[in-house]
């Protein structure tokens, strides 16, 4: 985790591409400091709140949670038209970091828990996920085919041939955990190339289920929606888990060559978030 400061964020130039509507909801990139404010307020909410993450004084006093790399990143937003059309409408987001961004804070912010090198070295364009949340009244399929259908255009549009992030389990025991965090290693390892690996003092074994006694299918219903979604991508995980207590999560590192949310979630993303979210 990197402290958390309370600054607020300025807003970012949109992607190229409007907002795309499925009936009173809508995906677009926030426009105006106080859509990021709304942001920041929805993930103090969802992460803190609900989830039992730990807030500093400051972000506790703001009920927002707010880090450096707010102010540079791209911040993509679901917005209830019901609601309103602007920051009081905002019902989940994910934040975009390309490496002109992530620069200007001086890294990635996947660099605090992994050796991100190979991707660093990796011959195309590069896009880090991150931070993404759903307000509780709205983790239906809706929500989440909008914010699918938001990063693929981005994706698209950029011309992003490579996503990666930290991807969050609820809990902070890796053993409660070990059925999905040995499903992971043993079925989704990434190749040597794009395989991150947790850093020293911080990599927990993933491997801590015997493969010939795993439940496949029971484990892998367990995992997260988002990361079971990354899955049906093609995605990959990093090698060593990270526990972040400060957000109450087991973090795994996840890799995702673009061609695929471009080909299934671009053109067909109604029938793969379907599959994703069974």
């Amino acid at each position: 985790m990197t402290a958390q400061k309370p600054t607020g964020a300025a807003p970012r130039d949109q992607a190229g591409f409007g907002e795309m509507r499925a009936g009173h909801l809508g995906v677009r990139l926030a426009a105006t400091a106080a859509e990021i404010d709304a942001v920041q307020a929805l993930r103090f909410r969802v992460f803190f709140e609900e989830m039992g993450a730990t807030p500093t004084p400051a972000a506790a006093a703001r009920r927002r949670d707010v880090d450096d790399f707010d102010a540079v990143a791209d911040h993509l937003l679901v917005v209830d038209h019901a609601i309103g059309p602007g920051p009081e409408g905002v019902v989940g987001t994910y934040r975009l970091i390309q490496p002109a961004a992530a620069a200007r804070v001086g890294r990635f912010y996947s660099a605090d828990e992994y050796d991100i090198s190979p991707l660093l070295a990796f011959p195309g364009r590069i896009l880090e996920l991150g931070r993404s949340c759903v307000d509780a009244g709205y983790r239906g399929r809706a929500t989440m085919q909008l914010l699918w259908r938001g990063i693929a255009a981005y994706v698209f549009h950029h011309q992003i041939d490579l996503m990666f992030g930290c991807a969050s389990l609820a809990g902070t025991d890796p053993d409660a955990l070990a059925p999905e965090l040995s499903y992971l290693y043993e079925n989704h390892l990434a190749p040597p190339a794009l395989r991150l690996r947790a850093l020293p003092g911080r990599y927990v074994e993933m491997r801590r289920c015997e493969p010939a006694k795993l439940d496949l299918a029971r484990a892998r219903a367990q995992l997260p929606p988002l990361i079971k979604g990354y899955l049906r991508l093609g995605g990959f995980v990093g090698d060593g888990a990270v526990i972040d207590p400060a957000f109450n999560t087991t973090d795994v590192a996840v890799v995702v060559k673009t061609d695929l949310v471009t080909d299934k979630y671009y053109r067909h993303y109604e029938r793969q978030l379907r599959d994703a979210l069974d």
